[in-house]
């Protein structure tokens, strides 16, 4: 498979158009569960799919090392290659690496005035200009309305998307009239697209529940599903 078949078939077309790009207005995604689901997995292969397009991404990792962080997308990478028999996938890594930056925070270290100040650095000193960034690890719990209306005029301001990946609890059993589970419940309006993801235990995956899509409630779109070996999006 060449690397623009490649882009046509992602199951994540269902998400997104596969010539969006750089002209399109700013979306803001959101991918929630509860621990242990597969969040990273997600964002990780929406960073990737973005890449192929021929956009920057840069990653923050919150409460993980660079090292772990760049491993998901190694062996996701690899597992893609491999399924979809991808043509020089070893200079397609290499491209798409070179597209990718990744920053980490500590947990407790990690505010968006602090964000911003480090992109400014890269951006003003032309060393990375990012068109998508993914925040992973982030901490809805406290003020999740002021924190997620500050990321949305940041990446305006920038031009860029941002997803985030989200905790949410069992025994939490507050949600929004979309859907949309704690701590999130009342800033879902914020979010152009919201998966939430839930386990399935006859079918032995974990389904992506599509709450919200381009700004529209429960969009009717083709259902996708993370396969537990390989945490990468299948189309049913």
């Amino acid at each position: 498979m060449l690397k623009e078949d490649l882009i046509k078939k992602n199951p994540l077309r269902v998400l997104s158009p596969a010539d969006q790009g750089k002209t399109g207005s700013p979306k803001m995604g959101l991918v929630m569960s509860r621990a242990g689901l597969g969040k990273t997995a997600i964002l990780v292969q929406i960073a990737l799919d973005s890449m192929l397009r021929g956009n920057k991404v840069l990653h923050v990792s919150i409460g993980q090392t660079l090292d772990k962080t760049r491993l998901w997308y190694d062996d996701i990478f690899q597992d893609i290659a491999k399924t979809s028999n991808l043509d020089k996938a070893g200079a397609v890594q290499d491209e798409l690496m070179s597209q990718r930056m990744i920053m980490t925070f500590n947990e407790e270290g990690f505010s968006v005035a602090k964000l911003q100040e480090r992109m400014k650095d890269l951006i003003d000193q032309k060393i990375f200009e990012p068109d998508c960034l993914l925040v992973d690890g982030f901490d809805c719990s406290a003020a999740p309305e002021k924190v997620l209306t500050e990321m949305r005029q940041l990446v305006q301001g920038m031009n860029m998307d941002i997803w985030f990946s989200a905790v949410c609890h069992r025994d939490d059993e507050r949600v929004s009239k979309a859907g949309v589970p704690a701590p999130c419940h009342e800033a879902d309006e914020l979010f152009d697209t919201i998966i939430l993801l839930q386990p399935d235990a006859k079918k032995n995956c974990v389904g992506l529940n599509i709450i919200k899509r381009d700004g529209q409630i429960r969009p009717s779109s083709k259902s996708l599903t993370l396969d537990p070996s390989t945490l990468l999006i299948l189309e049913n």
